[in-house]
Parts: C-alpha cells; structure tokens; sequence
C-alpha cells in the first residue's frame, strides 16, 4: 500500500511526505501578514530604539554641542565659544590633576579590583560544599547602596582610634595611619581602590564563576593526570578557556573606572587632589556654573573611552582571527 501511495503522489507530482516542498509552493506571506504577523515584535524593537536615541544619543549629542558655547547660571546658552572652553580646559592645572589621579586609580584598580575577583572565583570554584553560601557572602557588598558603602567606609579610615582600622590597629599594637588624610597622594588613592575593589568585585566573582563551571572537566582531569598543580592549571587550562570573558571584563574595568566619581565625593571630597576626572566635571557644573567647561572635560572623556574601546575591540576581533 504504502509503494502504490508513493507511486501516486510521484505520478501526480507531489512531494513525499517529509520530502522538500518545491520552489514553486513555497510562497511567502504577503508584506502586510507578515507586518500583522510580527507587530508586537516590530513595537518593542521601535520602543527600545526610541529609548536607546532619547536616553543615550540625544544627551551625548546635546552635551559636544554645549562644549562649544557659553552657558549662565541657569545653564541657558549665551552664543557660541568656539574651541574657547577646551583652550581653558588644557591650561587648567586641575584638569591635568585630575587626568594623573584618574589614571592613577585605573592602574590600581586594574592590579587589585580586576585581578582579586578572578583569583577569587578559581578558589570559590574548589569548593565542593556550601558554595552558594560563599558566593552570598561574596555578592553582599554590591547590595549595598553605593553612598551608605562609602560612608561606612569613612568611618572605617577615620585618622584617630574611633575608626576601625586604628582601632584594630591599636589593639594590636601597631602604628596607625592617617588613611585618607595622608599628604600622600599615591596612599590615598590606594585607599579609594580598596574600597572600589570590595563594593564592586561579588558581580565580577559571580561572572567569573558562571565561565568556570562551563568548562569540561576533562581538561582538567587530563591536567592532574600529567602532574599539574592548580597553578598550572589555572595557567594552562582556566585562563585560556575563559579568554573571551577576561577580556570582555577587562574592557569593562577600564570604563568603568575611569568614571569612579562616589569615591572622591564621598571619602575625601576632592580634597588634597584627589578628585578624579568625573569629580572635576561634578565641580565645574555644580559649584562653578562653568557648564560649558563641565561639557568640554566630558566630551573628551567620552572620545577617549570610545577611541580606547573601538582598539581594543578591533585588536581582540584580529587575535580571535588568527
């Protein structure tokens, strides 16, 4: 029965069921089914398009053009300034202050905050009980509002033996320390990335763990299995696998930080230079009225995390290549 139905349908010549449909029937769905069809896809995606433009766009575009005007008080334009307010920007000796502790902070902070949260993870990862537990512990301090976390903080460097840390110090009879009054600019910032690194790294922690448990354990047995200790292991078989997600995180890092701006409002409030680039555009904007000005150090910040990111994007995609 089954051939004469075979032998049926190829003389009247239709397709065998679970065949190919023929070039000729396959028909697409006229342009207004098919719009009908996928409404509600096309409005969320107009949605989200109009929120990227208004929200991301629209201030970055607005904020280049403020660069090149004179702004009063109010923040209302009193004609054009030309190239005026980047001239004042490159000889204001705060600008440059601003640009060294910047830099200053992203180095640190690309030592402590990008390398900890990895090494962290690897040792996380070895345990076989109560991890979730660790991992809470870990993540605690990103639920923590920002400012509350810095000022929790300040108290903890508080200079006399009412902060913790003098106090710990004291009990143990060991000198303390100014902390963030230190005349030592290079400490102080030290100070401000030990801070960073705690309140931020449970996100990263919990990143890096989510890439390390997707790596087959075979590798790893094979790694035992010609001698490795877990050193070589994290050498020779967790860092090449994660590559991808060190990469994507160490971007991440270097944006982010060079926007640190809670740490110099909060803990030191700029004093004794350490405000960073951000801090210094909170200032021209909000105590100085200089918007323009404000504008001018945000456009350049802009460009230069652009110009930074589009490289490395670029060399990562050709090393990924070859």
């Amino acid at each position: 029965m089954a051939t004469i139905n075979v032998s049926h349908a190829k003389a009247r010549g239709l397709p065998r069921a679970g065949g190919p449909v023929p070039a000729a029937r396959r028909r697409k769905a006229p342009l207004g089914s098919r719009i009908r069809r996928n409404l509600t896809s096309y409005a969320f995606l107009v949605g989200a398009i109009l929120c990227f433009l208004l929200f991301s766009w629209y201030p970055i575009v607005h904020e280049f053009l403020l660069s090149f005007q004179h702004l009063n008080v109010i923040g209302q334009s009193e004609g054009w300034r030309g190239w005026r307010n980047y001239e004042n920007m490159i000889h204001d000796p705060g600008f440059w202050t601003s640009v060294r502790v910047t830099l200053m902070f992203t180095g640190l902070a690309l030592i402590f905050g990008y390398a900890m949260p990895f090494v962290l993870a690897v040792g996380l990862n070895e345990f076989r009980h109560a991890q979730s537990y660790f991992r809470l512990l870990v993540y605690l301090p990103v639920m923590l509002p920002p400012v509350a976390a810095a000022f929790l903080w300040k108290w903890f460097y508080t200079p006399d033996n009412s902060g913790m840390f003098n106090s710990l110090l004291h009990f143990l009879h060991l000198p303390t320390s100014a902390w963030l009054q230190s005349p030592n600019n290079t400490f102080v910032v030290f100070c401000m990335v030990v801070f960073s690194t705690w309140s931020n790294m449970g996100s990263g922690v919990l990143i890096y763990l989510a890439s390390l448990q997707g790596i087959p354990g075979e590798l790893y047995e094979a790694a035992e299995l010609d001698g490795a200790g877990i050193i070589k292991r994290v050498w020779h078989v967790t860092i090449p696998q994660t590559r991808l997600i060190l990469s994507l995180m160490l971007l991440t890092q270097i944006v982010a930080t060079m926007q640190t701006f809670t740490e110099s409002l909060v803990l030191t409030g700029g004093a004794n230079g350490t405000g960073t680039m951000v801090y210094l555009i909170y200032q021209d904007a909000t105590n100085l009225s200089n918007f323009g000005g404000s504008a001018a150090i945000s456009s350049v910040l802009l460009v230069v995390l652009a110009l930074f990111s589009g490289a490395y994007l670029y060399v990562n995609r050709r090393s990924a290549e070859v």
